[in-house]
């Protein structure tokens, strides 16, 4: 939203709790990362038994996004319909993929996203990648071949990643999935939002600034500011317009935490919906093990599979996607599975090839975000379609041992991976029914706008990234032909 809104005739002042992520060189150090948590909140949420976790939350410029593995996906065009599940329905959008399309083809150019039009039988009508995929290592690509002849679609990922290969840019190391980039050529909200936003005059950052609630005129109808702890000192801002981008979690539990008297239950939260439907997706990681082969890939994370991602094989319903994943480190299955030996998850990870199998979750209301008696995060989170992903992981096992692998771990992270959180704010025509309307306004604060993954009203089965960057540019336009066309 800074990046859209630079250089316009608007001020604007983002407030981050945060501060910058250092450039260090602990930043592609697995033990710092994973085991030390030296990037990671020491925050405490709650869960659903009432037991307290550290979710997977980075509170610096960028978010959560200088760790993601920037893998880029458009959502299916069936995405944005009604698709049927053994367990329910997953509802429609209030926007259809031909309403974001032109925003989609922004958000990669923005984001310097690498990818092959065509490859993917899903994959909606669309531009030319603004980049050629990138290159699938000797013995990655060899797999590649192999699952071919299975007849298995593998394609590239869509990947935003800056000059890879090229002098200056992405190494294609081994550190990218999961750590942030030293070298900054990863894209993320950082590198292609911020940074870049504040090279103009009318976008200013402040770090370290947590907003502790939003303020509302006697009429409740309209934000005039936020209250903010900067460092300790306490201090309200005014504005005329409030955009709120914390992420699924922190949005719905800062609305939560703003009652007035006329919105006694939270602000914005007439429908009695903020909060709840969150999803986050059903993720499965998976390591296939190769004991007479060594994988000497560096970057693994460029193989795609969505032959699973629409309804066939005998299935009236999707199961979702499979993806490679970046190399896991011994310090990384120390850090998810303590009791394994160093040099067992050593010889482990030697021999291993990384997979990720992703099935949409389905919004249920009683999956939600609320506040505890003493104002901390409670995520109450039981998940649901475990049927299709439990099909997913096993038709994942299945092509894995196709391919000689001689045995699969598992793992499941359950309630602390929040990394794809969503859904928390719903967006849509009807007050009643949803939170934001189709360009992100709440219904109820005619001033306030919301563009995280909040307004998701449910979550697919690809990462939800680039669907986000494109509802924003998409949202960041609305307003500059709308509210802040007009005079103060």
């Amino acid at each position: 939203m800074a990046r859209a809104l630079s250089g316009r005739d608007a001020s604007v002042l983002v407030l981050e709790r945060g501060e910058w992520l250092p450039q260090e060189k602990e930043n592609w150090d697995p033990a710092e990362v994973w085991r030390h948590r030296r990037y990671r909140t020491d925050e405490r949420w709650v869960d659903r038994k009432g037991h307290s976790f550290v979710p997977f939350m980075n509170y610096t410029v960028g978010g959560n996004t200088k760790f993601w593995g920037a893998a880029l996906f458009r959502l299916r065009e069936s995405d944005f319909g009604p698709v049927q599940y053994p367990d329910g329905t997953s509802p429609a959008w209030p926007i259809d993929y031909e309403t974001l399309a032109p925003w989609y083809d922004r958000a990669e150019e923005l984001y310097h996203v690498h990818g092959q039009k065509g490859a993917d039988p899903t994959e909606p009508d669309r531009k030319p990648y603004p980049h050629l995929a990138v290159p699938h290592e000797p013995f990655i690509a060899q797999m590649v071949d192999r699952l071919t002849d299975l007849g298995v679609g593998a394609f590239p990922l869509p990947l935003g990643l800056i000059n890879p290969a090229e002098p200056g840019g992405c190494l294609l190391c081994d550190t990218c999935n999961s750590f942030p980039c030293l070298l900054r050529a990863k894209s993320d909200a950082d590198t292609c939002g911020m940074t870049p936003a504040l090279e103009s005059d009318n976008v200013a950052l402040w770090t370290g600034a947590r907003a502790e609630r939003l303020l509302t005129d006697a009429s409740g109808r309209c934000v005039t500011g936020v209250q903010v702890n900067r460092r300790g000192e306490r201090m309200r801002l005014t504005a005329g317009t409030v955009v709120l981008a914390a992420g699924a979690v922190n949005s719905a539990a800062l609305l939560l935490d703003s009652p007035t008297h006329g919105h006694p239950g939270g602000l914005a939260n007439s429908s009695g919906l903020v909060g709840r439907h969150y999803m986050a997706h059903i993720s499965t990681m998976m390591e296939a093990f190769y004991p007479f082969q060594i994988n000497p890939t560096s970057f693994q994370k460029t193989v795609g599979i969505h032959d699973f991602y629409l309804p066939g094989h005998g299935r009236s319903y999707p199961l979702g996607a499979i993806q490679s994943q970046g190399r896991a480190h011994a310090a990384i299955v120390k850090a998810v599975m303590p009791g394994v030996p160093m040099w067992a998850a050593d010889a482990w990870v030697r021999h291993g090839v990384d997979w990720l199998a992703l099935t949409e979750d389905l919004p249920d209301p009683e999956n939600r975000v609320s506040l505890t008696t003493d104002g901390r995060i409670s995520l109450s989170y039981r998940h649901n379609n475990l049927q299709v992903h439990r099909e997913l992981v096993r038709e994942a096992v299945r092509m894995m041992r196709r391919l000689g692998s001689s045995g699969v771990v598992r793992h499941r992270f359950k309630n602390a991976n929040t990394t794809h959180q969503c859904g928390t704010l719903r967006f849509g025509e009807d007050p009643r029914t949803s939170v934001l309307d189709p360009y992100c306004r709440t219904h109820d604060i005619e001033n306030l706008f919301v563009t995280d993954s909040s307004f998701f009203p449910s979550s697919a089965a690809v990462n939800p990234g680039l669907t986000v960057i494109a509802q924003t540019l998409r949202v960041a336009d609305h307003l500059l032909a709308t509210d802040l066309e007009r005079p103060a």
